[in-house]
């Protein structure tokens, strides 16, 4: 756990174990760090008491609830710095290798945003990923990660929801906001705006996975943000496959000469990612020309932390379209909230609630004595 008042100007002087006595969820490596944090700490401290209170040890019960084999390691263990990402990574062969890279400390630090994670595959043998088309199509809605591992027949000791977080994160969002394969509205053809991209643009084969999750239905997937860089702004990216595993005779390996994967009931599934470098609300009038979007999603927004977030959030009030946003904890999500109020002048459409396909590896390093993880809570305006 790290000084709540670290990156605020002062060095910390040791480990964070001075807990604050009233909400008890933050901590300081000093008398002197909590003092000086206490302008800022005040107005969320009764809101963080009131949530230790109200849910405590049995929040982070619901937190850490995963059915995977590795749940354990990758929650508590982490938490506790029993286990590192990287110890996690290295284990399973994965450390510092393809997408994996970007899971950990020391693959963040050597990331580079000019080379986007178009080729890469699971590095994983066929059993334990999903490199080819499901056996059958999504026939009822999935609501955990443990239906999205028995529909796809991999067994529960995969990692790969590391990294499926995004599209499945993407699927229960439009669910959430009524948007189905059999909307009228949506036809074949579903689009998407997504904000604010990040790590993300390294795990970009991931969103193959989405030709399963929406069979038939032709995505378009506008990718805007300031991580971007310039010289890739206007780029589309056609994905046709799915990441494709580690074994040189797996069937994925000849579906990935073709142009396009077709589902079971003969229909084809296609999906396309344009970037666009710099903010939303500088950019929507170049994007809106040839894609109106059906949804708006900021996966890890951090709403409430960038001022630059304020007209964007005007914007999408304005065009009137379902947005759904995500955060690593549950207090950013109201902090982002009361943002959203305060520009909407409404209540949020969509109340704060747990992300079943959040990411289910705890940050490490996290302020608050709640663990957190990357897209654990949503939102929607």
């Amino acid at each position: 756990m790290e000084c709540a008042a670290k990156g605020s100007g002062r060095r910390c002087g040791g480990a964070a174990t001075r807990l604050c006595a009233r909400c008890e969820a933050v901590a300081y490596c000093s008398l002197s760090h909590q003092i000086a944090h206490w302008t800022r700490h005040k107005h969320e401290c009764d809101r963080l008491q009131q949530q230790m209170k109200s849910v405590g040890v049995k929040s982070v019960e619901v937190l850490n609830d995963f059915p995977f084999s590795f749940s354990q390691e990758a929650t508590f263990q982490v938490c506790a710095k029993q286990e590192t990402r990287c110890s996690f990574l290295s284990m399973r062969g994965l450390h510092q290798v393809g997408m994996w890279m970007h899971e950990c400390h020391c693959g963040a630090s050597s990331a580079s945003f000019d080379c986007l994670g178009l080729n890469n595959g699971w590095d994983l043998p066929s059993v334990l990923c999903p490199c080819c088309g499901p056996n059958s199509p999504v026939s009822e809605q999935l609501h955990s990660w443990r239906d999205y591992y028995k529909w796809r027949c991999i067994p529960l000791d995969s990692p790969i929801a590391l990294l499926l977080q995004w599209p499945l994160t993407i699927y229960h969002a439009a669910r959430l906001v009524g948007i189905t394969d059999l909307n009228p509205e949506i036809s074949d053809k579903l689009c998407i705006h997504y904000l604010g991209p990040e790590k993300e643009l390294l795990q970009l084969a991931v969103f193959g996975e989405l030709l399963a999750l929406f069979p038939g239905v032709r995505i378009h997937i506008e990718l805007v943000g300031p991580a971007i860089p310039p010289q890739r702004d206007g780029e589309k990216i056609h994905i046709s496959k799915y990441p494709c595993c580690n074994e040189d005779k797996c069937e994925c390996k000849i579906a990935s000469k073709n142009t396009f994967l077709g589902t079971q009931s003969g229909s084809t599934s296609a999906l396309t990612l344009q970037l666009w470098q710099g903010f939303y609300h500088d950019r929507y009038r170049d994007i809106v020309k040839d894609s109106f979007p059906h949804l708006v999603i900021a996966p890890n927004g951090g709403i409430a932390v960038y001022s630059s977030w304020l007209p964007s959030i005007e914007l999408i009030e304005k065009i009137d379209v379902p947005a759904v946003f995500t955060d690593y904890c549950e207090e950013a999500c109201h902090l982002a909230a009361s943002c959203i109020k305060t520009v909407s002048g409404r209540p949020l459409k969509l109340p704060v609630q747990l992300n079943p396909f959040r990411q289910p590896m705890a940050v490490e390093d996290s302020v608050l004595l709640l663990p957190c993880y990357s897209n654990c809570f949503l939102f929607g305006m």
